[in-house]
């Protein structure tokens, strides 16, 4: 299935890097009250959490060992007040934490969303969605989760510890250097198990994401994998990622458990030395009964921030991979960006300025352009091109000859490696992505549509566009007719990528969408390619509409649908072999007459055939 590697999992001696929480925290710093807030109520509670033992102390040495009830109710009137307090301490800490979480979560995720709205097409070339997905949902989720409460854990471990020592050291000098004896082999175990719990866990994240992955690849590619019938060897496939979390979890679980029965046990003997020290100190008169209490009371306690501060720091380790993987999306630079003059100018995709943009006329030039994918694929090179307003460009030629390419620099998805691309006379990169964008109409040889209705999913060609604009574009591409006859017709709803619609039905719903934004550049990617030869009758005359007075690109499969171009060119690796009208390039009798005499010759059979 998947064979995408992520290289940032490589971490497994990483110890906490604090810089990178620092980096984190400048995100959450729309919470930095929340944040401040929320550690002064764990103060307050992990302080309660101290005093509280320390009333019972003064209880049984002033109450039940001398016998005496006098002012008692004075004293639990004083309990009574800290218990009140601590309960609104707790509603508080659970209020601030869930609220800091949600809304972290939503943060980061807004940006993530408004980065992957930015990001250049190459991102999407390399990035399967699984990995995508799994970032912007799992690991969000963990990271705000862990700046939450874990900070709560943090504080209220940390404030307990100290407090805990504080008053035993003030009470018991040497009891409480006995009683604590077990603490550094806590931390020896607790580091021994962390790290292997951490390691298990990083697979459990690493395998993760490929399952997502998976998911995926085989909900999209359904028919496919039907059609090869690879139902089998999918699901052994997936069997081994599975096997692989499973296994990892249970190790991690197992070590999980080990952990805490051994942080108690090391408890247990801590709690019996100071039963033992402090008996004896009971029974010569040199320490209260009430102190003994309080000294085997915190004891019992004191293991649990010790295991708890632990756990958060090897949380905090483990959440670190999920931190470094977000922010490293969330911090990637786009390959195609304006310059801050250009944005202060014109704006930005988000933040348009409206009144800045110029009308585009429709002239396109492509002097001395180069280009090379990423991985180093070379597909034009000193390519010349000059496409005038309102002229129709049709390309032609083989798989990976450089058409789409071409068509994509253009429209400015990728941007020449070498040369420039000018618009109306003038280097396109001097002006922004977003008004270039808005005077473009794509329509795709796989169209997609948006969950939603038929009116919605036109009326994203441009957001403000009237229902009668709506209607108007659909009848103009003929499309209003089977909308018509749908029950609902303009509300009927399309369903996930328009699976309720027939190839057809969502190939013209595209052209009226790209046709209700009114582009001054528009492009068809071998649109009329997966429909069907009545179906592609009935929307050939409205193309012709359509693209009248309009600077246009056609991607063509169905050379009969493009003998209207003013121009025809030929593409082969990269280079115009052969350019002019239809009859001018049928007269040539060269690559373009070969290749359309054939292409009419087989439809002819399959008409006969299918007759």
């Amino acid at each position: 299935m998947s064979s995408f590697k992520e290289q940032d999992f490589n971490n497994k001696d990483k110890k906490i890097d604090f810089s990178l929480w620092k980096k984190l925290l400048h995100y959450a710093a729309g919470f930095k009250k929340q944040l401040i807030a929320l550690a002064f109520v764990m103060i307050g509670v992990a302080g309660i959490d101290v005093i509280i033992p320390y009333l019972t102390k003064y209880a049984i040495d002033n109450y039940v060992v001398v016998g005496d009830t006098n002012g008692l109710w004075k004293f639990g009137l004083v309990y009574l007040i800290f218990i009140a307090i601590q309960s609104i301490n707790v509603k508080l800490l659970v209020s601030l934490a869930g609220g800091i979480e949600t809304g972290l979560a939503y943060h980061i995720r807004k940006l993530g969303f408004e980065k992957l709205q930015q990001l250049s097409f190459s991102y999407y070339d390399t990035t399967p969605v699984g990995w995508m997905m799994s970032r912007m949902t799992s690991d969000i989720y963990r990271l705000s989760e862990i700046v939450s409460w874990g900070l709560i854990d943090l504080v209220w471990a940390s404030t307990m510890m100290v407090g805990f020592v504080f008053v035993m050291l003030y009470h018991n000098v040497k009891l409480t250097l006995i009683t604590l004896c077990v603490v550094p082999v806590v931390f020896i175990a607790g580091s021994f198990f962390q790290k292997r719990i951490l390691g298990s866990y990083r697979k459990v994240r690493k395998v993760n994401s490929r399952i997502t992955n998976d998911f995926n690849e085989c909900i999209t590619g359904a028919q496919t994998t039907k059609t090869l019938v690879r139902e089998k060897e999918n699901l052994n496939e997936f069997k081994l990622d599975t096997e692989k979390m499973r296994n990892s979890s249970v190790r991690a679980a197992v070590f999980s458990a080990l952990f805490l029965p051994i942080v108690i046990t090391l408890g247990s003997i801590g709690t019996g030395l100071a039963l033992w020290y402090g008996g004896k100190g009971v029974m010569m008169q040199t320490l209260s009964y009430g102190t003994l209490v309080l000294f085997i009371t915190y004891t019992v306690e004191f293991f649990e921030p010790v295991s708890q501060l632990a756990a958060t720091l090897a949380e905090m380790q483990h959440a670190q991979a999920s931190a470094e993987r977000i922010l490293s999306m969330i911090e990637t630079d786009a390959d195609i960006y304006d310059t801050e003059d250009i944005i202060k100018k014109y704006g930005d995709v988000f933040n348009p300025k409206y009144e800045n943009w110029e009308s585009i006329k429709g002239d396109i030039s492509f002097k001395n352009v180069s280009f090379a994918y990423k991985n180093g694929k070379q597909v034009l090179k000193n390519f010349n091109l000059d496409v005038k307003s309102g002229e129709t460009i049709a390309l032609v030629g083989e798989t990976g000859s450089g058409k789409s390419t071409i068509v994509n620099l253009a429209c400015r998805f990728y941007e020449p490696t070498d040369g420039k691309i000018l618009i109306d006379g003038v280097d396109y990169k001097t002006r922004s992505i977003g008004w270039l964008e808005a005077n473009l109409g794509y329509v795709l040889q796989s169209p997609h549509l948006f969950s939603g209705t038929i009116k919605d999913n036109i009326r994203y060609g441009r957001l403000d566009a009237t229902d009668e604009e709506i209607i108007e574009a659909a009848k103009l591409v003929n499309a209003h007719e089977f909308i018509m006859r749908m029950e609902k017709t303009y509300d009927t709803e399309v369903g996930e990528g328009g699976g309720k619609l027939s190839t057809g039905e969502k190939q013209l719903i595209s052209f009226a969408r790209a046709i209700v934004a009114n582009p001054a550049v528009f492009v068809l990617d071998e649109a009329t390619s997966s429909i069907d030869t009545e179906t592609e009758r009935i929307i050939q005359n409205a193309i012709n509409k359509v693209l009248e007075g309009r600077t246009s690109f056609v991607i063509a499969h169905r050379l009969s649908t493009i003998v209207s171009a003013d121009r025809i060119l030929v593409i082969r690796n990269g280079k115009v072999i052969e350019q002019g009208n239809h009859e001018q390039l049928i007269k040539r009798k060269g690559y373009y007459y070969n290749l359309y005499t054939n292409q009419f010759a087989e439809e002819q059979q399959n008409e006969l055939l299918n007759a």
